[in-house]
């Protein structure tokens, strides 16, 4: 994350240095910067998400952070230093909603998560939260869909390419790459907890049938 972050700042130097600042590399930079910031503010609840529980410290969570990360996320920036994009007015209210709303999921969906691991009564959205078999949480977020984070992610995605306009698919590396990780990813946790609880998810999954994004998916 660290390391993106430097790229996205050398980036953001050339343009200031050749007079190509544009509100697009704006946009793109204000998105990231905050994301970056969020992530290492909000630190300690990685330790409920699958990278941690589940995928374990190999190769692809190693190269992937320290690699992949830090050298495809950044597309965007690399491509706007040679491509201009004029955005509307429209474009970037838009933009803005999308990575606000992404913001507002991905994170209150994680918070929600981790909260409740270290307290399963504390109440969500004012409410007590309900529980499946007193192990899977049904509330907020989570009982929107079972994987709302993932829907959070990619808006967040989508809203860090959308400021490049659409003349090219390069700029959406990142978020058509994240789509195609996390259905990969959403579809071995469901394989993992059908094992691990059993009776107590197919209830779950019946209370909350939809994976990613409600009535679609």
């Amino acid at each position: 994350m660290m390391g993106w972050l430097l790229i996205n700042l050398s980036v953001l130097a050339k343009c200031i240095i050749e007079a190509k600042l544009s509100q697009s590399m704006i946009l793109y930079q204000l998105f990231c910067g905050l994301y970056i910031l969020d992530y290492f503010y909000y630190e300690e609840f990685m330790t409920s998400t699958w990278d941690i529980i589940a995928e374990r410290l190999g190769f692809m969570l190693v190269f992937g952070d320290l690699v992949f990360i830090p050298f495809t996320f950044s597309i965007q920036g690399w491509w706007l230093l040679s491509n201009k994009v004029e955005l509307t007015k429209a474009a970037i209210i838009a933009n803005c909603l999308v990575f606000l709303i992404g913001y507002s999921v991905f994170r209150g969906a994680n918070k929600q998560k981790h909260m409740f691991k270290k307290d399963p009564k504390a109440p969500i959205w004012g409410s007590p939260p309900k529980v499946i078999g007193g192990k899977l949480l049904a509330s907020g977020y989570w009982g929107i869909a079972r994987h709302c984070n993932y829907l959070g992610d990619l808006l967040l995605a989508l809203s860090f390419s959308l400021p490049c306009g659409i003349s090219s698919v390069v700029p959406y590396f990142y978020p058509i790459y994240l789509l195609i990780l996390l259905i990969w990813r959403e579809r071995r946790d469901e394989a993992r907890c059908a094992e691990k609880y059993k009776d107590v998810w197919a209830e779950y999954r019946k209370l909350v049938p939809y994976r990613i994004l409600p009535y679609v998916y």
